[in-house]
């Protein structure tokens, strides 16, 4: 296979609620550099990048005084557009990528597409408001939020599980697997990988 390039992106978000920076290495070493002001977002981040081999950096100023809505959500839609940014025409990846991530006595399924349509379906509830300050209901958000951005097919799916931060904490990390293994290339796929040949 020939030499290719690093994929990275770089995107800053101002709106009158947040203001995002982000960088991403699809290709890197899983460095991180995560400052959003909520500390379990910053820890699910933090794991995003080193189970995923992604160099990523996050800078969020957010309206944490409001509550924590706009800063994980609109973070999400930057990580999405980051990530459609850094893939490009796709050409070469495996497209599809799943991972079942044991966590203690939870079990998360995730399975993803990178089809260029979002879509995103998840079966997974929590038992308290909060982890830490991260309002559970917002898991739902981030991800939806990447998914449209992404444009990708996202479901996640928990297999079994009791403890609220063993089961968010296997989401992100099943979500991660997944993703490394779609963005990673097959010498096999010289195009995309579609027979409608484009993503």
């Amino acid at each position: 296979m020939e030499n290719r390039s690093p994929r990275c992106a770089e995107i800053h978000r101002v709106t009158g609620e947040t203001d995002i920076y982000v960088a991403l290495n699809l290709d890197g070493t899983g460095k991180a550099d995560i400052h959003t002001g909520i500390g379990f977002f910053d820890h699910m981040l933090d794991a995003f990048a080193r189970h995923g081999f992604f160099d990523l950096t996050v800078k969020v100023k957010g309206d944490l005084e409001v509550d924590g809505h706009h800063t994980i959500e609109d973070t999400g839609i930057v990580l999405g557009q980051a990530i459609a940014k850094a893939l490009g025409d796709k050409k070469g990846i495996r497209r599809y990528g799943s991972c079942v991530l044991p966590m203690d006595e939870t079990l998360v399924l995730c399975g993803l597409d990178l089809c260029g349509r979002s879509y995103y379906q998840s079966n997974v509830t929590y038992t308290v408001e909060r982890i830490g300050a991260f309002e559970t209901e917002m898991f739902d958000e981030f991800f939806l939020a990447v998914a449209n951005n992404a444009m990708m097919n996202l479901h996640i799916r928990k297999l079994d599980g009791t403890n609220n931060h063993h089961i968010a904490e296997a989401s992100f990390k099943a979500f991660t697997k997944a993703l490394d293994e779609a963005v990673s290339y097959d010498p096999r796929i010289t195009d995309v990988l579609s027979t409608k040949g484009s993503l």
